[in-house]
């Protein structure tokens, strides 16, 4: 006989343990182990950034819970993430969050990462006690890095973009926006303004730190880059840093990323793999001279067509010239020479 459901879903009252209505497989469950670790001592870091008086804020660890759900979940949109945490059991759980607690405005996370999650670095505190978990048990092997960097497409209208050369860097700061102040902000910068000296062909008024560019082979957009530098390991990502969408940004970031890993994790690795776009002179002899590590690099314009793979390099820096010894299964005529 077939069945119907009778219920009305009419009671008024209903009892149960929110912990038992997240199975013990769920992935949240595996994440949370290592969320509350990384955010063990979220609230000293904070402390001097909030005021002594006043009402009490929105607890920070629960706005970087909903974060790491956006992120673990693809939710890209602030509200769409509030929304979600509103209506599903398991996302109120890893929150932290009783059935009638109120789940923050969208706003508040605007608010409070430009202003202290910023000032306090504390996004970056976070991502530095993942990756120190990760070498205490093991995942980070330390010998071998690699480097690279993928476009993030900047929210910059290309209809409203005016030639660079028209582009004012000396403007009234008073009347800039937040986008605009960041950007005057970092001229010096290795990753940003100092990275070349070349006028970009487009600049976005309202995003100027956003490159023009074509790197996708299609219709040119504004975009950043993403700096990943990565242990060979495991595929432990062990640093970030965002740049321009230029080589020379790119490169000034792996530097950055190189020696903040050495500074932080006392981790060097003895040889570093990357494609042609960190195979230029300067930076084969930092890493070779200044830094110690053996690049597994292809050199800009001497890596034979015929090859397409990346050829392992090795380097050895004479007093008065370069010379590049490429495997000896490509022949003699391959050997090249450089001045210094």
């Amino acid at each position: 006989m077939m069945g119907r459901q009778t219920a009305d879903q009419a009671r008024l009252f209903y009892e149960f343990h929110l912990e038992d209505r997240v199975p013990p497989n769920h992935l949240l469950r595996r994440i949370n182990v290592f969320v509350t670790a990384a955010l063990g001592d979220l609230h000293e870091e904070l402390a001097p950034f909030y005021s002594h008086t006043g009402r009490p804020s929105i607890d920070p660890e629960l706005m970087l819970r909903m974060l790491i759900l956006g992120y673990c979940y693809a939710v890209r949109s602030e509200r769409r993430l509030c929304e979600e945490v509103e209506d599903r059991l398991a996302f109120r759980w890893f929150c932290r969050l009783d059935l009638d607690d109120r789940v923050p405005d969208h706003s508040t996370f605007s608010k409070n990462r430009h202003g202290r999650f910023r000032d306090s670095n504390v996004l970056r505190h976070v991502f530095e006690r993942v990756v120190a978990a990760c070498i205490a048990v093991g995942l980070v092997g330390g010998e071998g890095f690699a480097v690279d960097a993928s476009l993030i497409e900047a929210d910059a209208n290309k209809q409203r973009s005016i030639p660079g050369s028209e582009w004012n860097r000396a403007q009234d700061l008073a009347t800039a926006n937040h986008a605009v102040k960041e950007y005057l902000a970092t001229l010096d910068d290795a990753a940003f303004g100092a990275a070349s000296d070349v006028t970009p062909k487009f600049v976005s008024p309202s995003d100027p730190a956003a490159q023009w560019t074509g790197a996708m082979r299609g219709p040119a957009f504004f975009a950043y880059a993403d700096n990943y530098l990565i242990d060979v390991s495991f595929g432990i990502i062990v640093d970030v840093e965002a740049s321009r969408a230029i080589r020379q940004a790119e490169v000034g970031a792996a530097r950055t990323m190189i020696d903040r890993t050495e500074r932080c994790f006392d981790l060097k690795p003895d040889r570093l793999a990357a494609d042609t776009a960190y195979g230029s002179a300067a930076m084969l002899n930092w890493l070779v001279e200044k830094k110690q590590i053996t690049p597994h690099i292809p050199v800009i314009g001497q890596v034979p067509a015929r090859g397409r793979h990346l050829l392992a390099v090795r380097l050895q820096v004479e007093q008065a010239r370069w010379r590049l010894h490429l495997p000896e299964r490509q022949g003699a005529q391959n050997e090249r020479h450089y001045p210094r």
